[in-house]
């Protein structure tokens, strides 16, 4: 037993593979398949698979619970604990845990005893030591897993026995059975553990600090037994001086083994509650964690260090978290932060982050607690920034009270900064580097300050439903009195005043604070817009900053701006303030809000840039007046002066300038405002957005609006903030300098032109024209010489560096130019995309049309960089799904008819004349909206008829009424411009347009497909490209399955149209199976299909064809198919061929399979003749055939042998028959119906539906008469595949025979070949 190999379980294939053997060893037979496959499946790698499996398997030995499958469900388990697959042995061991859980009657001791029988250590095989060891292992843990082994004493015991005999296999186990023995032991009650304790846990104290396992048994004995501990080992002090060397060692082997599991281990917080327990926790801190753990230099034992810290918050007191957060693990986690940039490093701040957000999810009740641990790692700073990031999400669990005084405690620390408060570090690299610049006091404060005021943005931003009003409107006024305000001297009015600067705000500092305060701006606003009841009276946040800021104004002698306002700039001010009140007045109006968030915007901004923005809020005052009071007054108002612009066309040169600064919350606000007043838009306004995105004048001439950048400013100071932590990363950026330094020479090589070179060339001249001409080859040049040279040369290397570098600097210039551009035009595309979306009824959204396409056509042909496809998608996307795709259009067009129908030429003309066909998808999309728009429209200068129409009185191809009227649209014209199209593309070799083009044109306006179809019926043959000609095929296939299109046909239109169509087939398929060229394949492949999609309609609408002249000539063509039926496309082409063939009453020809094996070839070696019999079947399994001496099979028996006989020579007759293309016919028995002439019976509902089939094609199943007697000649009609008939008919169509037989010649040949393999068959 204990020799024989632990094989792997048999899969049901092997079983029934092994079947015949002589001797069942497993016992396979007695169980089903279902019951096997269960195995099976709960080893695979899939969770549910094996869970599932698992349940199945429970389930089906309950039913059966004294069966012999509980016997081998055991053995099969037991086997599979050591299988030689590693992934297979936890899912046999949690199954055989889950059995031994369900049916308690199993006896722990028997299962535990056939385990050691069946894997005996001393009798297993070498090879096989390790599967023994693991199947152990698994089944004490299957034992342990089922939960019944703590109250199993005996099992118990002999269990741990094993365990402990395992452990001694470390190579192989490691530490596992020691794991498993203190898991064990710790399920176990007080008394047992009292009376195993002395046979598990050592008494000597050098072997119980020399493993974790030993140390964590001895933790377990001394939380649950401690007297009996004390009996057995006496009183230990682990902390002693003696012992902590020895518990540093233990607990980095601890840290090495949950090195890929990445977690603490037990016995690391098991030391920890000791400590608490026995207070002796400052020296377990100090003497293992920071002078121990952490002096090793030991990444594992870091991390332990730090996971000790996040699992240790929640368990000490307020002191003691202060003690630990300033000591050197918090420091050592601070170097780690900022040390671990780079992707593929290991980052420990997402684990600390979850540590963090537990202890203040725990402790919201203990507000201080939660600040003294958010405050310290506040503290924690690498030259005055933080190591923590300013956005941190476990603010989210604190109470308010702890969130009030964090708030409390940053503003304090931005207003006076305390450096030697806080815990500063620097990384091994920057101590090495003894940068003085790093430790300057001033840098570290603005460090400081920047982050601070981005942290109190972040807070408003992540809890702004949490965060009491009050607080947000602190943390906002705080932010906006230190962006523009400086404190003169303290007022009780003004809280802000009470705790001035330590150290004045710098320029950078400043700036910063500045665009903190926009951002939270930003966030303000966004809430307001998502929840205006949550504020105070419901007012913006704005306008409370707004008033705010005047108060801080009429306070002059306390408060003083940092850039003080002119007196114009303070009426500018006053002035706005009045027209928000009058806005306040008129709220009513739907615009006024909007007019209200843009007036007190460029107001904020009028302390950031005064002069512009006073500018700005004189004509944005200016604008709303006129706007409120020409809805006011209508047309009461006074007169305009003509030379002065219209507002709209003012407010929208506002928007254009406010668009040019790069702020989100401005460019929400003008999408906003021009919502409001799009719809009073003037054709001078629209012209001045179109200017902006026209892309030919934009970059030839000066812009009107000056597009702003602060990206330069903020490079500079993320260039000072980042200056320390690329010190990290010096070996790569001397590698990339090296790099940059090679590619300026070689563009510096590159750039060297003819100049230069005669500049050289007249330089070396000289100078061997100083050292003599004719002494060039006795004597080199003297020092003198050389030295004058060498000036010379350096001089001239030297301008030509810096006509280089000039050139660069232009080169960088303009591509920056470029892309500022580039971001103004998707910035600006935000005022199109409002004007398409709120207002497509107006007619100025037609003039969109050029512009956009032309966006397109640019950055489809220069999208390299990201700022040009991110244009092109945003353009795209307008053009497409706002405008072309959009319910709503122009339905008043005025006088742009004719204008309109231009357009729509130029478009599709544009469109055949573009490179590609994805540009070219865009000109032709505008062409069919411009179609939509006139036939939905009405207009004074309508479409008059022509002057032909008006003579004949009636419309050459008339509009029909509802849906599909036309409109303005002239329908002639439209046919001449899409037909030529049409044209082009079934002509031209390389046509950008597509069949998808016209099928969506024809889809839309089914009345200009019904024009030009005749167009695409004649280019599907004749002298074109076969390409082309597949192309025609293709469009009018999909164009014929088109309800759109049916509707538009009477019925006579229709079944001419079906007949041309075919007859155009029918000539394409005369040169069937000579396709030479791909193409040409094409052709037929899509002539073929086009035939099919013919049949289909005719059989819906029940069309009468004749269909002779088609048959023939298929069927002439059918052993040239025959031929060239050997690649993947041809018997494409084969089943399409049939296919038609099926439609007209030929069934395909079934295809005999050879026996190779009766037949062995002649030329066959021995040598491939040993290789075929591999995997040959047993003899049991193949099937037992008797020939006779003419090499025919034969049956035993004899009745047997005469009905296989008929049967087969029927079957032969048969398939020779189909061969040749003629179906053959049967006899019917007296009194039943016959079937298709081509299709054997099978069952009554088969001989039913067959029968309707070919009733439908036109061959109902009616008796026929044997195959030997002709068929009479009168009988054969001349037209109907697909009848479209009368019910009176319907008795005189059954009696017709299909198609196939209905033609005399075919009629004649097929009876005389009938007969003769009907001779041939009957023969013995």
């Amino acid at each position: 037993m204990g020799s024989r190999e632990p094989a792997e379980p048999m899969s049901p294939g092997d079983a029934m593979q092994n079947s015949a053997r002589p001797a069942d060893r497993h016992g396979l037979l007695k169980h089903s398949r279902e019951f096997l496959d269960f195995f099976w499946d709960i080893a695979k790698p899939e969770q549910e698979t094996r869970l599932a499996a698992t349940e199945k398997l429970l389930e089906y030995l309950r039913a059966r619970p004294k069966g012999s499958e509980m016997k081998y469900a055991l053995k099969r388990l037991i086997t599979g604990l050591g299988v030689g697959r590693e992934t297979a042995r936890p899912c046999y061991s949690l199954a055989l845990a889950q059995l031994l859980q369900s049916f308690e009657d199993l006896p722990l001791c028997s299962i535990l005893q056939q385990i050691q029988e069946k894997y005996d250590l001393h009798q297993v095989k070498k090879a096989m030591v390790r599967p023994a060891l693991f199947a152990n292992l698994f089944g004490v843990l299957a034992l342990f897993q089922s939960g019944r082994l703590v109250k199993d004493q005996e099992a118990l015991r002999k269990s741990v026995k094993l365990l402990q005999a395992l452990a001694q296999y470390q190579n192989h186990l490691q530490e596992q059975p020691r794991k498993a023995l203190v898991d064990i032991l710790s399920e176990v009650s007080e008394a047992t553990l009292q009376e195993m304790l002395p046979e598990v846990l050592s008494t000597d104290l050098d072997a119980m600090l020399s493993c974790p396992e030993q140390l964590e048994l001895f933790l377990l004995a001394q939380q649950k037994v401690p007297s009996r501990l004390k009996k057995l080992v006496g009183s230990v002090n682990l902390f002693s001086d003696e012992n902590v060397p020895r518990l540093v060692n233990v607990l980095k082997m601890a840290a090495s083994s949950v090195k890929k599991e990445r977690k603490l281990p037990a016995v690391a917080l098991e030391l920890l509650r000791l400590a608490l327990k026995e207070d002796k926790f400052l020296r377990f801190w100090k003497g293992v964690v920071e002078q121990g753990l952490l002096k090793l230099q030991f990444w594992p034992a870091s991390y332990l260090c730090f996971r000790l810290l996040g699992t240790a918050l929640p368990l000490l007191t307020k002191e003691q978290l202060q003690l630990v957060m300033r000591g050197d693990v918090i420091r050592h986690y601070g170097e780690h932060t900022c040390t671990t940039k780079l992707p593929n490093q290991f980052k420990f701040a997402p684990e600390m982050e979850e540590y963090v957000g537990t202890f203040l999810e725990g402790c919201r009740d203990d507000p201080e607690r939660q600040l003294a641990v958010l405050v310290a790692f506040s503290s924690a700073t690498n030259h005055g920034l933080p190591v923590v990031p300013t956005f941190w999400r476990v603010v989210r669990f604190l109470s308010p009270r702890a969130l009030q005084g964090y708030v409390a405690w940053l503003q304090g620390m931005f207003l006076q900064p305390d450096l030697d408060s806080l815990i500063d570090l620097s990384t091994n690299s920057q101590k090495k580097a003894q940068d003085a610049s790093l430790h300057v006091p001033e840098r570290a404060v603005f460090r400081l300050r920047k982050w601070i005021i981005l942290r109190l943005v972040s807070l408003v931003d992540s809890l702004h439903l949490e965060m009491e009003e009050a607080l947000t409107e602190q943390v906002a006024r705080f932010c906006l009195f230190h962006s523009f305000f400086v404190t003169k001297k303290p007022t009780s009015q003004i809280p802000e005043t009470r705790q001035q600067l330590s150290l004045p705000l710098e320029s950078q500092a400043q700036e910063a604070v500045s665009s903190a305060f926009f951002s939270l701006l930003q966030t303000l606003s966004t809430q307001f817009k998502l929840a205006p009841e949550q504020t105070r009276g419901g007012q913006p946040w704005t306008y409370r900053l707004v008033q705010f800021a005047d108060l801080l104004l009429n306070h002059s002698h306390s408060v003083t701006p940092v850039t003080p306002l002119t007196a114009q700039q303070r009426q500018a001010w006053d002035r706005m303030l009045q027209t928000l009140k009058e806005l306040e007045a008129a709220s009513s109006e739907p615009r006024a809000a909007a007019f209200q968030h843009l007036l007190l915007l460029v107001g904020i901004h009028l302390f950031k840039s005064p002069t512009e923005s006073c500018d700005l809020l004189g004509d944005i005052q200016t604008c709303i007046r006129k706007s409120l009071g020409e809805r006011r007054h209508g047309s009461r108002t006074k007169a305009i002066d003509p030379q002065e612009p219209p507002w709209v066309e003012v407010l929208v040169e506002i928007l254009l300038a406010l668009l040019a600064q790069p702020s989100h919350l401005i460019r929400q606000v003008a999408r906003s405002v021009f919502g409001h007043v799009c719809s009073h838009l003037t054709p001078r306004a629209l012209q001045l957005i179109l200017d902006v995105l026209n892309p030919e004048t934009n970059e030839n001439e000066d812009d009107h609006v000056v597009v702003t950048d602060e990206s330069d400013e903020r490079w500079l100071k993320a260039a000072e903030d980042k200056s320390e932590d690329g010190e990290e990363n010096r070996g790569s950026e001397s590698e990339d300098q090296s790099e940059g330094e090679e590619s300026e020479e070689e563009e510096r090589d590159g750039d060297v032109d003819q100049g230069f070179r005669e500049q050289l060339m007249s330089v070396l001249q000289a100078g061997k024209a100083l050292g003599g001409e004719e002494s060039e080859d006795e004597e080199e040049l003297g020092d003198e010489a050389m030295m004058a040279l060498d000036q010379s040369l350096a001089s001239l290397f030297a301008e030509q560096k810096l006509r280089i570098q000039a050139r660069r600097d232009e080169k960088s210039k303009l591509q920056k130019e470029k892309a500022l551009r580039r971001d103004f035009q998707i910035r600006v595309l935000d005022l199109v995309e409002v004007l398409v979306t709120k207002q497509p009824e107006n007619v100025l959204v037609l003039e969109l049309l050029e512009p956009l396409l032309s966006i397109i056509r640019r950055s489809l042909r220069s999208s390299s960089s990201k700022q040009e496809q991110d244009l092109l998608h945003k353009t795209a996307r307008i053009f497409t799904h706002h405008l072309c795709r959009g319910r709503r259009y122009c339905h008043d067009l005025g006088d742009r008819v004719e204008a309109l129908h231009g357009q729509v030429a130029q478009l599709v003309e544009q469109a055949g004349r573009q490179p590609d066909s994805s540009t070219a998808l865009y000109h032709f999309n505008a062409s069919l909206y411009l179609l939509r728009v006139l036939k939905g429209s009405t207009a004074e200068g309508r479409v008059h008829k022509t002057q032909e129409e008006l003579e004949a009185g009636t419309n050459p191809s008339p509009a029909p009424e509802g849906p599909q009227a036309a409109g303005c649209l002239d329908l002639n014209l439209a046919m001449r411009v899409y037909s030529s199209a049409l044209s082009s593309f079934l002509t031209k070799r390389h046509s950008p347009l597509t069949v998808p083009m016209f099928l969506s044109l024809f889809s839309r306006h089914p009345v200009l497909c019904k024009s030009l179809l005749p167009v695409l019926v004649q280019h599907v043959t004749g002298p074109g490209r076969p390409h082309q000609q597949a192309q025609a095929c293709l469009l009018l296939q999909k164009t014929l399955s088109m309800r759109e299109v049916r509707s538009c046909f009477q019925d006579p239109e229709w079944k001419q149209l079906i007949g041309q169509v075919l007859t155009k087939v029918t000539e394409n398929l005369r040169t069937l199976g000579e396709a030479q060229t791909k193409a040409e394949h094409q052709q037929a492949l899509s002539s073929l299909e086009l035939l099919n999609t013919v049949f289909r309609t005719c059989k819906h609408e029940k069309l009468t064809l004749d269909l002779t002249v088609l048959l023939g000539v298929l069927q002439r063509q059918q052993q040239g198919l025959r031929q060239g039926a050997h690649s993947t496309s041809s018997s494409r082409l084969l089943d399409l061929y049939w296919q038609a063939m099926k439609t007209l009453g030929v069934q395909r020809p079934k295809l005999e399979k050879k026996d190779t094996k009766e037949i062995p070839s002649t030329t066959q070696s021995p040598i491939s003749r040993k290789r075929k019999k591999k995997g040959f079947l047993p003899e049991t399994k193949k099937r037992k055939k008797h020939t006779s001496e003419d090499g025919t099979p034969a049956a035993t028996g004899g009745s047997q042998s005469s009905s296989t006989g008929r049967k087969r020579n029927r079957t032969k007759a048969k398939v020779l028959a189909q061969a040749n293309g003629t179906p053959t016919t049967k006899g019917p028995a007296p009194g039943t119906p016959t079937l298709s002439p081509s299709t054997p019976a099978k069952s009554p509902k088969l001989r039913k539906k067959n029968q309707k089939l070919s009733q439908v094609n036109g061959a109902p199943g009616s008796s026929t008469k044997p195959a030997g007697q002709k068929q009479p000649q009168e009988v054969l009609p001349k037209k109907g595949v697909l009848d479209k008939s009368s019910p009176s008919t319907l008795a005189r169509k059954k009696a017709r025979p299909p198609l196939v037989i209905r033609s005399p010649s075919l009629l004649q040949s097929g009876a005389k070949k009938k007969n003769v393999q009907l001779r041939k068959a009957g023969k013995p």
